[in-house]
């Protein structure tokens, strides 16, 4: 640790999942002397990242493209399966329904114009895809035929993308401090000018021209999910790490980053009643309850208070979790008597931009703009 604060650094990223080791490799093919820092002990780094279950959505057009991301398709899949397409304006229109609008235009752009790319990037750094035959697939007239715009899958799910980046990290020269939180940012003349972090039980100051802020949400935080999402949150289960508490987002307020995003909400889902109250990388995503749009749902009343089949499960889940917790005033607090409870994912802050989405007719709002998702995809 001594060697590395004397270090010349180009690049801190704080975190080690699926986006800080992304950023920590892309600064490291541009040439940059990169360290990462993880909260996390080795055998449970990689955040959220590790437990998410590897739905990829990306823009593509037909079996030719997929193929490049699969290069190891067999002929029973080329056979068997009706690949479609998903193009840009259906991703715009997906994100734009999804969020009404109000997520961010420009960040949305770059996502969608460069998600093709973005895949074929991953690849060439380890990561392994496959079709998405298992969930997002159904059989019509005996062929395959994909819905959801997902037909692309992280083989491996979380554990496998995390396994294949850290060792591009490790093959590239980058170095990863584990069990060593960041603390707080180092403010100079120029700005962020590095982190301080803690590691075994002293306080280092860490600097470098760039820091990269890559360490999650606020999600496995109780205080924080009751203070910005609202009463009984702080009782929801984490679907993931234990080690998204916020920090990252402490230390850029404490220094005065602009407030943004959506703080009153967040990615959750129904959940298994009987799950642990962090998630299990054994286990993975395997607790949620998607079979809602078979059936209906009841509250402790025999009440209906959602729409089951508003939508495919994949453009619904995500914000069904909410509505199970808000039926805790029906019952009292935690009722025993559901067969499920409800999970929190991420709440990230993004961008507030008023202008308007390329391909729409409808004015992207200003003010607030979400940028959430999943925690465990």
């Amino acid at each position: 640790m001594e060697s590395i604060g004397r270090e010349e650094l180009d690049v801190i990223v704080v975190g080690a999942g699926n986006a800080a080791t992304c950023a920590a490799l892309s600064a490291r093919e541009n040439g940059a002397r990169v360290l990462m820092l993880e909260i996390a002990p080795e055998e449970a780094k990689a955040g959220n990242s590790a437990f998410t279950g590897g739905a990829f959505r990306v823009v593509y057009h037909g079996a030719e493209d997929l193929a490049r991301l699969i290069p190891d398709m067999n002929e029973t899949e080329l056979r068997d399966v009706d690949f479609g397409s998903y193009t840009e304006e259906q991703y715009f229109e997906d994100m734009g329904r999804l969020t009404q609008y109000r997520c961010d235009p420009d960040l949305t752009e770059i996502l969608i114009r460069n998600s093709f790319e973005a895949g074929l990037w991953m690849r060439s750094k380890g990561v392994r895809f496959q079709l998405g035959l298992g969930r997002q697939a159904f059989r019509v007239e005996g062929r395959f035929k994909f819905w959801g715009g997902l037909a692309c899958h992280i083989w491996g799910g979380g554990k496998e993308l995390m396994k294949g980046l850290h060792a591009r990290a490790a093959r590239d020269g980058i170095t990863v401090l584990y069990e060593t939180p960041a603390i707080g940012l180092l403010a100079g003349d120029r700005g962020v000018e590095g982190v301080r972090v803690r590691h075994a039980g002293r306080l280092h100051d860490l600097r470098a021209k760039v820091v990269v802020l890559a360490c999650g949400g606020f999600e496995a935080n109780a205080e924080m999910r009751a203070r910005y999402l609202g009463p009984n949150w702080d009782l929801a289960k984490v679907r993931g790490t234990r080690f998204n508490t916020g920090q990252g987002l402490k230390m850029a307020l404490d220094l005065g980053a602009a407030v943004a995003g959506h703080w009153s909400g967040a990615h959750a889902v129904a959940w298994d009643l009987n799950a642990p109250p962090f998630g299990d990388l054994d286990v993975g995503d395997r607790f949620q309850k998607h079979n809602y749009p078979f059936g209906i749902v009841v509250n402790a009343r025999g009440e209906r208070f959602l729409d089951e089949g508003a939508d495919f499960h994949s453009y619904t889940y995500a914000k069904y979790g909410g509505e199970i917790l808000n039926q805790q005033a029906c019952s009292r607090g935690r009722s025993s008597t559901r067969k499920s409870s409800i999970c929190c994912a991420r709440n990230t802050a993004s961008r507030a931009s008023p202008k308007k989405r390329p391909t729409a007719s409808r004015r992207w709002p200003s003010g607030s703009t979400a940028s959430i998702r999943a925690a465990f995809w």
